[in-house]
């Protein structure tokens, strides 16, 4: 990539002078048309200029251009216009093209102008027999680079067991991993990862995101909603291996399959996860139109990678997709029966088998009491009736103990789906249309005259024709392992989308991971054994200039941990943390009066005072509208939308809340419990070897003695001070100490340190 760029400059500065290497269309020449000319040359027809497209090898041949001639091609000639009235793009658009730019549309059409059809819609097809080594080393080789030095034993012992289980490793497991020289003890590693129930969790945290999976419903009042047995669907599907076209079927149509289970009945809820409302004088028309754009938004982004959201309104401007596909897409999810404006409750119960004995003990019992008070004299009807209403009561409290959540039903008749002319949902004018795909992408083959179904979407997502969904899915997967994907822009592979860096590469984890059964454990095996992924992070000066962001995968990734993870790692190091999976959404610490301004009912946050207290992120409580401060902080999305791809930003805000939140401040002092009782040097050890799997360095060992000796000065030079750090203390242990008071303060800089909270 760095020499293209090298030689194009040449190129510009030479007249004359042609590029030697041909130029592609997908790669070169679609992102030069896509950014600066689909918008009036491109699919959109309504605001398509001078009857001219761009975007198709017919349009772009019938006046533009003339194949091997750019001095005849009209898309020369306005590219390189002196003229301000004749340049294009207008000048009034804002958009101009470089120099390089302009060279490498020339040459293009020099070379004859060959075309090729968008990249992540021709489906995958295996060019060569090779591996993900053989493609990077490939593409290094052809930039005069190579891979860099295996990283050593401790930093791969960290870096599996955050990627795979998002926490560390316990120090026996570092230990054993070094020493252990059986030729597949890094393979046994690895195993052990996968086999692990944190490894569902993990998972299930990327899952959500697409999801937008929440506690609450996200309009007006975003008030709470069931949800929590999906959650734990997902995880128990990742731990279960489900293969990925099983765990695609079982979420858009699990309550179509025959006699569905009721894991699949639960995956339904899916269909349930957008925000909804509960705001009186709301339009119910208004909202089963926003409800029907954002099934369409999130469906199309999770499993297609494609922008159709775009077309809610017009034809899309970039990629070939109509405002009629954007409904008929819409329309699959016409059988979902919901409330348009007002509570959507849950729908579907599981009682555990004492709670379903003792539901119907108290039934029998209001059964009875209701049969007395029908043959009960006046004066002893009044304390039957005080009695029915103890049972009622008592009837609500077990009820409000089982679990429950929102799943599909299915309406006797689907709601009429129409296009909605400029998204109007007022405008009653646009065309009736009938469940189906878009038409760029194919026809679904509906036995019979019968109406397409949800599971016939899903089914056609995992078709083998569909060119999309794997390729999509492996190259999400790729960036959880190396901090980038292959394609980078995760929630798009259309014309605005970015040209893979290793395209060959995308397509063959996409058909090895659709040739071993859609295996995800597989597929992640596939990456991490491999060279590319055991490559140290650590990077050169000259790499770091001629490769800053990593593109060619000349080493690996380095990224700070997920919000969910930095926090699950502060509670693991500290032997806080609580393993339990599935159940209700637990909350954490956050700051009193934070809900204040939650309406539609007044609500206040109350934390947990047991061990849900200290569960993983992943269980955490998801409110959208104020969505908990310290994950925020760390760039947890609201799940307000899908989320593809989360941001990581670096502010002094972070390093507060690692200091200051209560959940922080408790694991620096059960760690700071650990450590006391030996020498200064010992404890500081012992934090290093806990917390970040390495010896301190002598540099390390005296900031942090000197840190330890400062605060033990400070408890017996300063009375205030020496109230604080025993308060610190005494919230831990009644036999409190200035000295584990002082380890404290250590443990709270160790865990505020960047590696802390890094993957390397």
């Amino acid at each position: 990539m760095h020499e293209r760029l090298v030689l194009v400059l040449i190129m510009t500065l030479i007249p004359g002078f042609v590029l030697a290497a041909p130029v592609s269309f997908n790669r070169d020449i679609r992102p030069i048309l896509s950014n600066n000319c689909y918008a009036c040359h491109g699919f959109d027809q309504n605001e398509r200029k001078a009857d001219l497209r761009l975007d198709t090898l017919e349009g772009a041949s019938t006046k533009a251009i003339v194949p091997g001639d750019p001095n005849a091609s009209l898309l020369w000639q306005h590219v390189s216009h002196k003229d301000p009235d004749e340049v294009m793009p207008p000048t009034k658009s804002g958009k101009s093209l470089t120099q390089a730019q302009k060279s490498l549309l020339k040459q293009w059409i020099s070379e004859g102008a060959p075309w090729e059809d968008h990249w992540a819609y021709i489906t995958p097809t295996r060019k060569a027999n090779r591996g993900i080594d053989d493609f990077v080393s490939a593409k290094l080789q052809s930039e005069g680079l190579a891979m860099s030095a295996e990283a050593d034993r401790r930093t791969l012992a960290r870096r599996l067991a955050f990627d795979i289980t998002g926490l560390p490793p316990i120090p026996e497991q570092v230990s054993v991993f070094i020493k252990n020289d059986v030729p597949d003890a890094y393979e046994r590693y690895v195993e052990d990862l996968l086999g692990s129930p944190r490894y569902g969790e993990r998972m299930a945290i990327y899952w959500l995101d697409l999801v937008r999976f929440a506690d609450t419903s996200g309009y007006h009042g975003d008030q709470h909603r069931d949800v929590a047995l999906y959650r734990d669907y997902v995880i128990d599907s990742f731990n279960k291996n489900v293969s990925f076209d099983q765990f695609t079927v079982e979420q858009l149509a699990g309550d179509l399959l025959d006699n569905p289970t009721t894991d699949q009945r639960i995956a339904s809820g899916y269909n349930r996860l957008l925000q909804t409302t509960e705001e009186g004088g709301s339009q119910p028309k208004e909202y089963i139109a926003k409800y029907a754009a954002d099934r369409v938004r999130n469906v199309s982004t999770v499993w297609m990678g494609s922008t159709l959201g775009c077309a809610e309104c017009h034809d899309h401007k970039f990629d070939p997709f109509t405002q009629k596909d954007f409904y008929s897409l819409a329309a699959f999810f016409a059988d979902i029966e919901e409330v348009a404006v007002g509570r959507n409750s849950a729908n579907m119960s599981l009682p555990t088998k004492e709670q379903a004995k003792a539901l119907m003990a108290v039934d029998e019992e209001i059964a009875s009491a209701k049969d007395q008070i029908k043959h009960a004299s006046d004066d002893e009807k009044k304390d039957l009736q005080a009695s029915l209403k103890d049972l009622e009561t008592k009837r609500k409290k077990v009820d409000a103990e089982i679990a429950k959540t929102m799943v599909v039903k299915v309406r006797k008749v689907p709601l009429m789906t129409r296009v909605l002319p400029r998204g109007n949902w007022l405008d009653e004018s646009g065309e009736v249309v009938q469940p189906s795909i878009p038409a760029h992408l194919g026809k679904l083959t509906v036995d019979g005259n019968r109406r397409a179904t949800r599971l016939d979407l899903a089914q056609w997502m995992i078709d083998s024709n569909n060119p999309l969904a794997a390729r999509v899915f492996v190259n999400r997967v790729w960036k959880l392992f190396f901090g980038q994907a292959i394609a980078r822009t995760l929630e798009d592979v259309g014309a605005q989308g970015e040209w893979p860096t290793h395209p060959e590469l995308l397509d063959w984890l996409a058909l090895e991971f659709v040739e071993s059964g859609w295996d995800v454990k597989q597929l992640i095996r596939l990456i991490v054994r491999s060279e590319t992924y055991r490559q140290s992070s650590m990077e050169s000066e000259s790499l770091r200039e001629r490769d800053p962001y990593n593109r060619l995968l000349a080493r690996q990734g380095r990224f700070r941990l997920e919000a969910e993870m930095v926090r699950d790692n502060a509670l693991a190091v500290s032997g806080l943390i609580v393993h339990r999976e599935g159940g209700r959404s637990t909350k954490p610490y956050q700051p009193e009066g934070y809900w204040g301004q939650l309406n539609f009912p007044k609500r206040t946050y109350q934390h947990d005072k047991d061990q849900d207290q200290y569960r993983r992120g992943v269980y955490t409580y998801w409110c959208r509208t104020f969505l908990h401060p310290s994950m925020a902080a760390f760039d947890a999305p609201t799940r307000e939308e899908c989320t593809a791809e989360r941001v990581r930003s670096n502010t002094p805000l972070q390093a507060l809340v690692l200091l200051n939140d209560p959940t922080y401040v408790e694991a620096a002092r059960a760690l700071a419990q650990q450590l006391n009782g030996g020498s200064p040097r010992d404890g500081i050890a012992k934090a290093f070897e806990i917390v970040l799997s390495r010896e301190p360095s002598s540099h390390e060992v005296g900031i942090l003695m000197q840190l330890h000796s400062e605060q033990l000065a400070r408890f017996f030079e300063d009375r205030d001070a020496a109230k604080a750090l025993l308060e610190v203390g005494l919230a831990l242990s009644s036999e409190a100490t200035p000295e584990l008071a002082a380890w404290t303060t250590v443990s709270r800089a160790i865990l505020n340190l960047h590696e802390t909270i890094t993957r390397y």
